[in-house]
């Protein structure tokens, strides 16, 4: 039988610390060359909105010691909004509905069966969370207690989850563009983390004096600049262009996700809009040699130095995810689907078939 999970099964079944652990176990068996992992791929077309890109993008990667395949599919209707003084990439939710398109699929490595699908959204917050977790865990002085966030949308929400699950974190001030965000994102998180959350009303009051100071933004555009790096200070980011060119000079050490430099981009032919999708972000930091940065998997295997002392500034770069943490976090969930009973199961034959593909 395939399962089939919701995002609201996923919520129930996974934790940040459940999350962290498995994708830290699974990213020694990719720095050791048996589990694998495909360069993120993007197929971006004309739709009918004007100021919208249609883009179907797909991730993959195995994890053989858990025995799973997964690949993430996202059928996205982008635009390219200005907010405030940056650029942001925003998915519009154009489904029937209001709704978005992302599914999980999950494989056995061992009969190629389909295991489960589910929506990403969930999984994936929770994964880009885990993965800086990592990266603070390793990189962040191990007596780091606040932290200074710059975002307060879905995914700025579980970087604060991993900061706490790997230091103990007392304090934290959030800023973001629009007062009413940063001040509802404040009281939630306050009350979830047990924390106090404290919104401010410029960035510079967010991550000044900040033992780890994140960035979590939809933005094109940097939204950190060097003036405010401070001594002994680990900066975090889930996109490239967040931090400004000048400001991870100031880094003494910086660890990226993946040596990829880019997703593949596969566009229409003299479509503008598509230009931009490609180019916009990816290229903000060219300076940088990613062929040549040490990895996160890197660090956690030992090959890769971490801090060396509490003055180093340090730094992880979140430049590009991986179909390989669906895989590992996307094993954790449907182990505890099946032995709680949560989901859905429908015949496996429905996705399999009886003629030769």
């Amino acid at each position: 039988m395939t399962l089939i999970l919701s995002n609201s099964d996923v919520d129930k079944l996974l934790s940040m610390p459940e999350c962290i652990e498995a994708l830290e176990e699974a990213y020694i068996e990719l720095a050791e060359g048996r589990g694998i992992t495909r360069t993120r791929s993007d197929c971006i077309t004309p739709t009918q909105r004007a100021d919208a890109v249609y883009g179907l993008k797909s991730m993959d990667g195995v994890c053989p010691k858990l025995g799973i395949g997964a690949i993430r599919i996202n059928s996205d209707i982008v635009t390219f909004p200005k907010r405030g003084n940056t650029v942001v990439r925003e998915k519009v939710p154009a489904a029937p509905g209001n709704r978005w398109c992302g599914l999980v699929l999950l494989f056995s490595v061992d009969n190629g069966e389909p295991l489960a699908i589910m929506p990403d959204g969930v999984m994936q917050r929770m994964r880009v969370g885990a993965t800086n977790g990592l990266g603070i865990k390793y990189l962040a002085r191990k007596n780091a207690e606040t932290v200074g966030i710059l975002g307060s949308g879905w995914q700025a929400g579980s970087q604060l989850m991993a900061a706490c699950a790997v230091r103990d974190i007392k304090s934290i001030r959030c800023f973001s563009p629009t007062r009413a965000h940063r001040e509802s994102f404040a009281a939630e998180m306050s009350e979830m983390l047990g924390v106090e959350v404290r919104p401010v009303d410029q960035p510079e009051d967010a991550v000044k004096g900040a033992d780890i100071a994140m960035c979590s933004s939809s933005s094109l555009d940097n939204i950190f600049f060097a003036p405010w790096v401070e001594t002994g200070m680990h900066l975090t980011s889930i996109k490239r262009p967040e931090i400004e060119m000048a400001a991870l000079r100031r880094a003494d050490r910086i660890v990226i996700h993946n040596n990829a430099e880019k997703p593949i981009h596969v566009l229409t032919r003299d479509l503008a809009n598509a230009e931009k999708a490609k180019d916009q972000g990816w290229d903000s930091v060219g300076e940088l040699d990613f062929a040549k940065l040490p990895t996160l998997p890197e660090l956690i295997v030992g090959r890769a130095q971490g801090r060396q002392s509490e003055r180093e500034v340090t730094c992880f770069l979140n430049n590009i995810g991986l179909g390989y943490q669906f895989a590992a976090v996307g094993a954790a969930v449907i182990r505890k689907a099946r032995d709680g009973g949560f989901g859905h199961e429908l015949p496996t034959d429905w996705f399999t078939e009886d003629v030769h593909p």
